[in-house]
């Protein structure tokens, strides 16, 4: 039998927690500690986890092969830059960093030591999108809507970075071309930074994705439609549901008309799909389903779409 993984979690709060419960439970790695800066958290978490917590992630050095990185957005590059160069395979929670350059310096040090980069873009695990993903896809329009009720939480960074940024790497998942052109306008409500905001994506082979997102809505709702010739495909990614809606064939114009159906899925937890996908790469060397280039491409975008709206304002 293969050596367990030793992992560790690196901010354990609302996400990071359940980073550590899936590797508690998965045969395939042992959690062997916690660290997060929030003394008043360690007594519980050592209650719950049974294991070590450092208030110090440096403390995992030599203790542990492989880390996930839950904390603030700001942090992101200096502690995984440290995990690295110490040897370490990291799985990042998004975006991936704060910078463009602080990604591209991530990505060249897990090059060179041969370490699995991954960035924790979880919705490329959601099971309605998997299954998007098993259907023979040329994308004309994507339509897609994330919406949230406002918490501090997340508020470290802009809308479009907290949320936008998920559909933004699906889309770019999806369409098979790069981006060319970016339409975008927003509005800050609650926060000094953008908290509601629409983003046109017009991709060189002609497909279009207009996405909305929002931290300040009354519901939540987590929704992608995908038009192509002859079919729709719109996936409730919140509640795991797939339709799919096809032009029906016809020989006469009166029979024409749509047929939908809807898609079975399994009931498969995305964090813990993410997080087996992150293990099966550090034993195999082969590339994670969501890259650290990928994650930087999805960057990318997000801080184009922010430019954007941020030029908007001050017009």
């Amino acid at each position: 039998m293969a050596n367990l993984i030793k992992t560790a979690v690196i901010g354990v709060g609302h996400l990071g927690r359940y980073h550590a419960q899936k590797y508690q439970a998965l045969p395939s790695c042992e959690l062997v500690a916690l660290a997060d800066n929030r003394p008043d958290s360690h007594t519980q978490l050592v209650t719950e986890f049974n294991v070590p917590v450092y208030s110090d992630y440096r403390e995992l050095f030599g203790k542990v092969d492989a880390v996930s990185i839950a904390a603030p957005t700001l942090l992101h590059h200096s502690i995984a830059h440290n995990c690295l160069l110490n040897n370490l395979h990291v799985l990042v929670e998004k975006p991936i960093t704060a910078t463009l350059s602080e990604a591209n310096e991530l990505i060249e040090l897990a090059q060179q030591k041969n370490l699995i980069l991954q960035v924790g873009h979880l919705e490329r695990f959601n099971p309605a999108f998997v299954r998007i993903r098993e259907q023979t896809l040329e994308p004309r329009f994507i339509e897609a809507h994330r919406l949230a009720q406002f918490t501090v939480r997340g508020t470290d960074v802009n809308v479009i970075l907290d949320l936008m940024i998920h559909d933004i790497d699906l889309c770019c998942h999806l369409v098979d071309s790069p981006v060319n052109r970016i339409e975008a306008s927003g509005a800050s409500v609650l926060t000094d930074g953008i908290d509601i905001a629409n983003a046109r994506l017009m991709f060189k082979n002609g497909c279009v994705a207009n996405l909305t997102a929002s931290r300040i809505s009354e519901k939540r709702e987590r929704k992608i439609r995908i038009f192509q010739r002859a079919s729709c495909l719109s996936a409730d990614l919140q509640n795991n549901q797939l339709k799919v809606y096809k032009a029906k064939t016809a020989t006469l114009a009166s029979e024409a008309g749509i047929h939908s159906e809807t898609v079975f899925l399994s009931s498969d937890d995305a964090i813990r799909s993410e997080i087996c996908d992150f293990l099966a790469t550090i034993q195999d060397g082969k590339r994670p389903i969501v890259s650290g280039e990928e994650g930087r491409h999805a960057l990318d975008i997000a801080m184009q779409i922010s430019q954007k709206v941020s030029e908007s304002f001050a017009l």
